[in-house]
């Protein structure tokens, strides 16, 4: 199947990936993770990566968040070659320009919901009154502003994974990255974060999920399908084939 031509490039772009290659190994154990991906997601967009298991689409989360470095190809935030950056300059950027909601939330255990949604403010050096003030903004956002004092052994999944949503909010982050963020809920929860992530698109950001879940793709502004290291899809979610969203 051909990739689907991408939809229009009209909004600036907040991130662009030419020709991106992942390599693993070497010689005949060599692995082609991503294999000349093109992919460009402007600010305001919302969109879905999917595609079955093994076939790149969390190397390329890892990718655009910057936990990872491309083999080969260029990858630019808001127009700077990351390949560029320093390793302090990659750090600001990952602590400043995006925020990451993981399937496990990866929470502190023994620290409040508020400490833990204050915890990348302290890394980037925030005074702890301005701390405190958007964390506890962020957590009203996600309506947990009554649940801040709570510890995550005192809540239930959903409000744990509101927490992580807060959490990487709280640096208004120009990238919103979610890996599976209703992989670990009931049907019921699992909904009730979609409506939450549909209430965080804006001009502002890039809202960008890897998912297994058909509903929470169907629902996104565009989906990226990924197969075999390769796009195999780019469009409107009620186009892509079905057996490219489920594992």
């Amino acid at each position: 199947m051909t990739a689907t031509p991408a939809p229009s490039t009209a909004t600036k772009a907040c991130v662009e990936l030419e020709a991106v290659t992942k390599i693993y190994g070497s010689g005949g154990g060599e692995v082609r993770a991503l294999d000349g991906v093109d992919v460009r997601i402007g600010y305001g967009e919302h969109v879905a990566i999917v595609g079955p298991s093994g076939s790149g689409k969390s190397t390329l989360l890892n990718i655009l968040g910057c936990l990872d470095s491309p083999t080969g190809g260029v990858y630019r935030l808001d127009g700077v070659d990351v390949a560029r950056m320093s390793d302090g300059s990659l750090a600001d950027v990952r602590n400043r320009r995006i925020g990451f909601v993981f399937q496990s939330f990866h929470l502190l255990p023994r620290s409040t919901a508020l400490r833990n949604v204050e915890l990348p403010l302290v890394y980037g050096g925030v005074g702890a009154r301005a701390r405190r003030e958007r964390a506890e903004a962020a957590l009203e956002r996600v309506g947990l502003a009554d649940r801040r004092k709570h510890t995550p052994d005192q809540m239930s999944g959903g409000q744990r994974q509101r927490v992580a949503i807060a959490r990487a909010l709280v640096v208004e982050p120009a990238i919103l990255l979610a890996d599976e963020p209703t992989g670990n809920l009931d049907t019921k929860t699992g909904r009730e974060i979609l409506e939450l992530f549909d209430s965080l698109r804006g001009p502002e950001r890039a809202l960008i999920m890897v998912t297994h879940d058909s509903a929470l793709a169907r629902r996104a502004l565009r989906v990226v399908a990924v197969r075999d290291g390769r796009i195999a899809y780019d469009g409107d979610p009620s186009g892509v084939p079905e057996e490219l969203v489920h594992a």
